[in-house]
């Protein structure tokens, strides 16, 4: 099959818009003239501190982060940050958690090592089918932070308002960054592996309030400390260049679609899409509760594990892939991040329905 022929459903690394992939092939071997790759050049040259520059820029620009944040591009993904975080932040003490998926489950267990963890809320009893209510959260007076995950890409669910809390909010963005409008001013801390909205997988993207700065654990290691980082504008080492570069061709696609603006409405739609044909089968089982359904990642099952392996199947043949469910869910899951073009939720769209008329009883 060729490109045109594929939808890629992939949950991460994912889909990347095509005209992003166009111009980086293009620069692959030789970018502008200089006769050397984005990959090949020090991180140190005036030509990669352009790139750097323009991509920090665009990105400032895109969520429209305020001076008193600064955007940091790190390595280690989020599970890094699992540690870096209470190490940077917790000071020994409690921080509360909101516990509605299977990596903010892992965050939390990471964070126990560093200071007390609360378990603010927790949706494991059900499954973590739903996203907690504002008068659910259990906050601790005086906690150093509030964490959550904005969208569980396992589960399908996510937030869809931003906690009100004394403490300052941490969250792990990395699988609805750049798809709607946030006031980054509410926040502590945002990060987010870029490997599903913004740049092939190595890159970490961190945005952080200078004013938590400096308040990491003395053993904290120097790559891990914010404060380290932002002092050396996150080239302490060497940083993922090509990342780095990429992101900065996907926020000038972005750009292009209306900005976070009109990925919005751009993900409403997919999504809409995609359960309207849930909300009226007989067939397939939504996982997450409607309230508390995410439009990046759509997960459902038909109750039946083989039924579900030769939907999975009969979709890859079709060019609708990475449709598998992951190994702690099982069923199946469409990832419909930015990139995802509507004719490839229509394409899944047209085979859910056939699917479901050669197989329901």
């Amino acid at each position: 099959m060729s490109r045109q022929q594929v939808y890629n459903f992939s949950a991460g690394p994912s889909v990347m818009p095509e005209s992003a992939l166009e111009s980086a092939r293009r620069d692959l071997l030789d970018y502008r003239g200089g006769g050397i790759s984005v990959m090949e050049m020090s991180h140190r040259s005036p030509a990669f501190q352009e790139i750097f520059d323009s991509t920090k820029a665009k990105l400032k620009a895109a969520l429209q982060v305020p001076d008193s944040h600064e955007i940091l591009f790190l390595q280690g993904g989020a599970t890094l940050q699992f540690a870096a975080i209470p190490m940077n932040l917790m000071e020994g003490g409690t921080a509360d958690y909101a516990v509605t998926g299977h990596f903010s489950n892992r965050a939390a267990g990471e964070a126990e090592k560093y200071g007390t963890v609360h378990i603010a809320a927790s949706s494991a009893g059900t499954g973590y089918d739903r996203i907690p209510a504002q008068e659910e959260l259990s906050l601790t007076e005086g906690a150093k932070y509030f964490y959550y995950c904005a969208n569980n890409t396992i589960y399908g669910t996510e937030w869809q308002y931003v906690p009100e809390t004394a403490a300052p909010l941490v969250c792990d963005m990395s699988s609805d960054i750049l798809s709607r409008p946030v006031d980054v001013s509410r926040f502590g801390l945002i990060y987010a592996g870029a490997q599903k909205n913004m740049a092939p997988a190595g890159l970490t993207v961190l945005i952080v309030d200078r004013a938590l700065a400096g308040r990491e654990l003395p053993y904290t290691p120097q790559v891990m400390s914010y404060r380290t980082m932002i002092e050396a504008d996150s080239m302490l080492n060497t940083p993922p260049c090509w990342c780095i570069y990429m992101l900065g061709l996907v926020l000038d696609w972005l750009e292009t679609q209306g900005g976070v603006a009109g990925m919005e409405q751009l993900k409403r739609e997919r999504a809409r899409r995609v359960y309207e044909v849930l909300d009226n089968s007989r067939l397939y089982i939504p996982h997450a509760q409607p309230g508390s359904r995410s439009d990046m990642n759509v997960t459902f099952r038909t109750g039946d594990a083989e039924l579900d392996a030769a939907f999975v199947k009969g979709a890859a043949a079709r060019g609708l892939l990475n449709l598998k469910g992951h190994k702690v869910a099982g069923g199946m899951r469409a990832s419909l991040y930015n990139a995802m073009p509507m004719e490839g939720v229509d394409a899944l769209v047209e085979y859910m329905k056939e699917f479901e008329a050669r197989h329901h009883v």
